[in-house]
């Protein structure tokens, strides 16, 4: 624990699902903590058992409270919706005050870059666990590769987040341990990826088609469908000589199917609809230009699906076929699956989470050998903390204290891929119980 001749004092924003552990650590380590809240009851239920920490009701709308705040703490931890953290960013940059967020850098945080280098302040994004854990992992392995004059071939990263294997009970077989909308909101992202040196781009209605099937030690084979772009990692990671660059999702088999149907339905579009006097059957066979009464077997007739298809059965199970009336007068078809998601695959408090996370390298050394070298990390959630917040709390907490202990001393808009910033937080993780194990294994020369 450091020792401060004055105490730290870090603003939080945000008391959501995934802060009560970076909250306690921060506590736990003499640094002083103000949870800033919507709902302070809220920030109180995490600072329980604390006599320090404080926390304060504040809404984004508070500016004049916000300018305040930023400017009588040390760091700022913008947990918000990434939507806010630039007006964040912006009263950390007019006070030369430090910041630190879990979530990817936008367009738009990127382009204060030059102006948080001029106040002489870092604002550190993506260190979560994805994106954050995985980057520094994956980090570590290619610097290794490279420092021994070798080539990265082909990489894989893979994460998820999901219940734990005997939590897995449902069609679906996938519950929330965190946001249910963020989830289903992701699934509607499109995708591309380089293999073997051919760019592939995949459109939203295919991300879930044809997943990848990757043997997981302890839990099982598991899917994985492609996340987002992994074009741009190619230059991030600094590996331009890679011919396979593929970053993917985790989740047991039946959800990738699933959500496929679902999509495939437009069960997860945006588009405003009139509910009013309507059944979750009448608006997916209107959605579908089907008939009520005869919806069942369309859907079958229309995607070949027999009636004990894992598919239909799941989407079936979860209600938006059945005749029962909607309570919303207005939404989308996303709402009306998402809150029935949230009705029914909610985790359970006697129920552990999972997070697993899994790099996949194919490596070429200078003498001609191939290596693959796969780094595994299988973490479950205990009655304190479920996986998924500890794993992506503590590398932000660890990062918040190696900044304000002048252990990293980079500026401007940074993501953990250099060594200055990976190595303590790793290093600390370890400590904590968060590390990957590492295998690897000759492979024939082509």
């Amino acid at each position: 624990m450091t020792e401060y001749l004055f105490m730290k004092k870090v603003l939080i924003l945000g008391a959501g699902m995934v802060v009560k552990p970076m909250v306690h650590h921060l506590l736990d380590n003499n640094i002083d903590v103000t949870l800033a809240s919507r709902t302070r009851a809220k920030a109180d239920k995490i600072l329980e058992g604390y006599s320090s920490g404080s926390s304060i009701e504040w809404t984004v709308d508070q500016s004049d409270l916000l300018d305040e705040l930023v400017r009588t703490h040390d760091l700022v931890v913008s947990l918000l919706p990434y939507t806010h953290h630039v007006t964040v960013a912006e009263r950390c940059i007019a006070h030369r005050k430090n910041m630190l967020t879990t979530s990817y850098v936008s367009p738009e945080m990127k382009a204060l870059d030059a102006r948080a280098c001029e106040a002489g302040i870092i604002i550190l994004n993506e260190i979560g666990v994805d994106p954050g854990y995985d980057h520094m992992t994956a980090m570590e392995i290619i610097e290794r590769v490279h420092g021994k004059d070798g080539k990265v071939d082909e990489f894989y990263s893979l994460c998820g987040a999901l219940c734990a294997p005997e939590a897995s009970d449902n069609p679906f077989r996938y519950k929330f341990s965190w946001s249910p909308k963020g989830v289903v909101m992701a699934s509607n992202n499109g995708a591309r990826f380089l293999k073997e040196g051919q760019v592939v781009e995949l459109d939203t209605s295919d991300v879930f088609k044809n997943p990848l099937e990757i043997e997981f030690p302890d839990v099982e084979r598991m899917h994985v469908y492609p996340n987002r772009d992994s074009l741009s990692y190619i230059e991030l990671y600094g590996i331009p000589e890679v011919k396979t660059m593929y970053r993917g999702t985790f989740r047991y088999d039946r959800w990738c199917a699933a959500m496929d149907l679902l999509k495939a339905l437009n069960l997860t579009a945006y588009q405003e609809l009139d509910f009013k006097d309507k059944t979750y059957a009448g608006i997916t066979a209107e959605l579908n230009g089907f008939n009520p009464g005869t919806l069942m077997e369309d859907i079958m007739q229309k995607f070949k699906l027999n009636n004990d298809d894992p598919a239909l059965m799941a989407i079936e199970w979860l209600g938006i076929l059945d005749n029962e009336p909607i309570s919303l007068e207005k939404g989308s078809a996303f709402d009306l699956t998402s809150d029935l998601m949230i009705k029914k695959m909610m985790m359970t408090e006697e129920e552990r989470d999972m997070v697993i996370m899994q790099h996949i390298f194919h490596v070429s050394w200078p003498d001609g050998k191939k290596e693959k070298i796969v780094s595994r990390m299988l973490d479950y959630g205990d009655g304190t903390y479920t996986s998924i917040a500890r794993t992506v709390a503590l590398p932000a907490a660890i990062g918040v204290r190696l900044i304000l202990d002048g252990k990293i001393k980079e500026i401007g808009v940074q993501i953990p891929l250099k060594r200055t910033i990976y190595e303590p937080v790793l290093k600390e993780l370890a400590i904590l119980g968060i590390s990957m194990s590492e295998s690897s294994e000759q492979l024939p020369n082509p």
